[in-house]
C-alpha cells in the first residue's frame, strides 16, 4: 500500500513536470510565430511589405504599394518634402530648364477651342508657317477643338522629343489646313516682360526662378538703363519660386560687397552663408520689389534680402510663408523626392515658413483663411507675430511668422466688381473679344511693333462701343443704366491690353496697357523707394 502511494505520487509529479513543459513549448512556439518587428532601419515597414506579397489573397500592385508608402510616408514630414513619379519629375523639371521639346507657340482656350497668341521667333512652328490667331482643331487624329478637351492634354500632345514630327491641323480663315511639324528645343521664358513706365523708372515681371532667369534679368535691366533707367519696379507676384543659385545671383546685382543675402541650416545641414560680392550691375537704382500672397520660396529669399537690407520698398501683400528648402533625390526608374533638407532664414534672422504642424489640408488652405480673415482688404488684419522680432540693418523692425510683410501694403481692389463685369468675367467675353477684335484686324495688328503706334491705333477702334455690341449679341450681358460709366475705368484697359497682346509687342504691350488698373505698380510709383530708417 505504501509502495503504490510513492508510485502515484512519482507519476503525479511527472504528469506535472511533463506539462510544465509543455506549456512553456506552447508558450515559445506562440512567441516563435510573432514576426520580431522594430523602428530600426525601418525594418517593420520593410517586414509588412514583405508579409503582405507573400501572403495576400490577390496579386499585388507592388509598384502602386511602394509609390503609396513614399507618398504616405513624406506626408508625415512636411508639406514640400514629396515624391515625384516619371512623368511628373519630367513636367516639374521641364517648367524651370529654360527650355523644353515642343512646336513653339503660345495659346489660350478662350471658348472651347485653343487660339494661338505667339509664335516663337525661329520656332518650329514659325518655320512651317502658323499664325497668331490660328485655330487648333487636331493634333494628329485627334479632334481637340469644339470638345472640352483638357488644356493639359493639348499641351502633352503637342509636346514630344526634338527631332520627332507631329501634325497640326488648323483653322484660318475658315479653311482648314494641316501642318507637319518637326518638334525642337524651345526656349521658356522667366522674364514676361520689360519696358519704361515714364522717363527714368523700368518695370520688370518675373514670372519664375528658372535656369535661364539670372540671364534674363540682366538682360533686360542692360536695355533699360540704356534708356535712362535710374529706379525699377521688380514684380514678383504670383512667382513661386524656382532655382535657389537664381535667387543668390539676382540678389547681388542690387548690394553692396559683404551684405548677406541669406543663410541656411538644419539639422544635418551645416549652416551656410551667402553674401554678395558688391559687383552687381543694379546697386545704383533704385528698387521698389512688387509681392502678393503667392510670391513664394526663391521670391522670398530675394524679398527678404532686400527689406533686411534696407536697400529698397517691398510693395504689396504678404507672401506665401515658404521658408523650407528642397534637395532632389533621384532613383533609377526615372522617379525622384525632393527633400526638405534645411530651413533658410534672412539676414535679419527670420524663418519665414508659415507653421505646417496642424493638417496638410489647414496649410493648403492658409490664403484661403487670408481672405475670410480679411487681411487681403485691411492691414490691421494681417497677422503678425510679435513673438518673432527682428532687426533690418538699419534697425527697422520685421516680423518672422510666415512670409514676407510688405514695407507698404496694397489691398485687393473689389469696389469696381459691378454686376456688367462679373458676368463678362464669367463668361470670358473679354478674351473672345480680343480674338474677335484680331481676327477682323489680324493684318494691321501683326505689322505693329512700336507702342505709340499701338496706343494710337487702339484708339481708333472704339473698342468700348465694339465690346458693348459683342457682349450684348454673343453673351446676352447687357450694361445697366450707368454701369458701363463706373465699370469703363477699370475694363477699357483690360481690352486694350487682351487686343495689343496679338501685336509684335505681345506681353510688353499686354502689361504696359494695363498698368492704369494696376494698383499696385501705381502705389509703388507714388511711393519712396528707399524706407525711412
Amino acid at each position: 500500500m505504501e509502495r503504490m502511494d510513492r508510485s502515484g505520487l512519482v507519476a503525479a509529479l511527472l504528469g506535472v513536470v511533463i506539462g510544465l513543459l509543455l506549456a512553456l513549448f506552447l508558450v515559445r512556439s506562440c512567441e516563435a510565430g510573432r514576426v520580431r518587428a522594430g523602428y530600426a532601419n525601418w525594418q517593420k515597414l520593410n517586414l509588412i511589405l514583405d508579409e503582405v506579397q507573400k501572403n495576400y489573397v490577390d496579386t499585388i500592385d507592388v509598384k502602386g504599394m511602394t509609390d503609396a508608402a513614399v507618398v504616405a510616408a513624406l506626408a508625415k514630414l512636411d508639406p514640400h518634402s514629396i515624391y515625384l513619379p516619371p512623368v511628373e519629375l519630367e513636367e516639374s523639371e521641364t517648367e524651370l530648364a529654360g527650355n523644353f521639346d515642343g512646336i513653339g507657340i503660345q495659346f489660350n482656350v478662350p471658348n472651347d477651342t485653343a487660339i494661338v497668341l505667339e509664335v516663337i521667333p525661329g520656332g518650329p512652328s514659325e518655320k512651317v508657317g502658323l499664325q497668331p490667331g490660328d485655330r487648333l482643331i487636331k493634333v494628329n487624329d485627334k479632334v481637340i477643338a469644339g470638345v472640352q478637351f483638357p488644356q493639359d492634354s493639348m499641351v502633352r500632345r503637342l509636346k514630344g522629343p526634338a527631332g520627332t514630327k507631329v501634325n497640326v491641323t488648323v483653322r484660318r480663315n475658315g479653311e482648314d489646313t494641316k501642318f507637319e511639324i518637326t518638334r525642337g528645343k524651345i526656349p521658356v521664358h522667366s522674364v514676361d516682360a520689360s519696358f519704361m513706365v515714364n522717363d527714368t523708372t523700368g518695370y520688370i515681371r518675373l514670372t519664375k526662378f528658372s535656369r535661364t532667369t539670372f540671364q534674363e534679368v540682366s538682360m533686360a535691366a542692360l536695355e533699360l538703363l540704356g534708356k535712362g533707367m535710374t529706379r525699377l519696379i521688380f514684380d514678383l507676384r504670383d512667382n513661386s519660386g524656382g532655382y535657389f543659385d537664381q535667387a543668390l545671383l539676382l540678389s547681388n546685382l542690387f548690394l553692396d560687397r559683404g551684405d548677406e543675402i541669406v543663410y541656411l541650416e538644419g539639422l544635418h545641414h551645416k549652416r551656410e552663408n551667402y553674401t554678395a560680392d558688391g559687383k552687381g550691375l543694379l546697386r545704383d537704382v533704385a528698387l521698389s520689389v512688387l509681392i502678393n500672397e503667392a510670391s513664394a520660396s526663391s521670391s522670398e529669399i530675394f524679398a527678404g534680402a532686400i527689406q533686411d537690407n534696407d536697400r529698397g520698398v517691398i510693395v504689396g501683400r504678404r507672401s506665401f510663408g515658404k521658408g523650407l528648402v528642397q534637395e532632389p533625390r533621384y532613383f533609377t526608374d526615372g522617379s525622384a523626392i525632393r527633400l526638405t533638407v534645411a530651413r533658410f532664414y534672412t539676414p535679419s534672422g527670420r524663418c519665414i515658413q508659415k507653421p505646417y504642424g496642424n493638417s496638410e489640408e489647414d496649410y493648403q488652405y492658409d490664403i484661403l483663411r487670408r481672405y475670410s480673415d480679411g487681411e487681403m482688404f485691411e492691414k490691421d488684419s494681417v497677422k503678425i507675430d510679435t513673438s518673432a522680432v527682428f532687426s533690418t540693418a538699419g534697425g527697422r523692425k520685421v516680423y518672422g511668422g510666415g512670409g514676407i510683410i510688405p514695407d507698404v501694403f496694397v489691398p485687393m481692389d473689389t469696389t469696381r466688381a459691378t454686376d456688367f463685369f462679373i458676368a463678362c468675367n464669367r463668361k470670358a467675353t473679354q478674351m473672345r473679344f480680343a480674338s474677335a477684335v484680331f481676327d477682323q484686324f489680324k493684318a494691321d495688328l501683326l505689322e505693329i511693333d512700336d507702342y505709340d503706334r499701338l496706343v494710337t491705333y487702339l484708339d481708333r477702334l472704339n473698342l468700348p462701343q465694339r465690346f458693348l455690341q459683342f457682349a450684348a449679341v454673343k453673351d446676352g450681358i447687357k450694361a445697366k443704366p450707368g454701369e458701363w460709366a463706373e465699370t469703363a475705368p477699370y475694363l477699357e484697359p483690360q481690352l486694350r491690353a487682351l487686343v495689343g497682346r496679338y501685336s509684335k509687342l505681345g506681353d510688353n504691350a499686354f502689361y504696359k496697357l494695363y498698368l492704369p488698373v494696376d494698383e499696385t505698380v501705381r502705389i509703388a510709383l507714388d511711393a519712396p523707394s528707399k524706407v525711412d530708417l
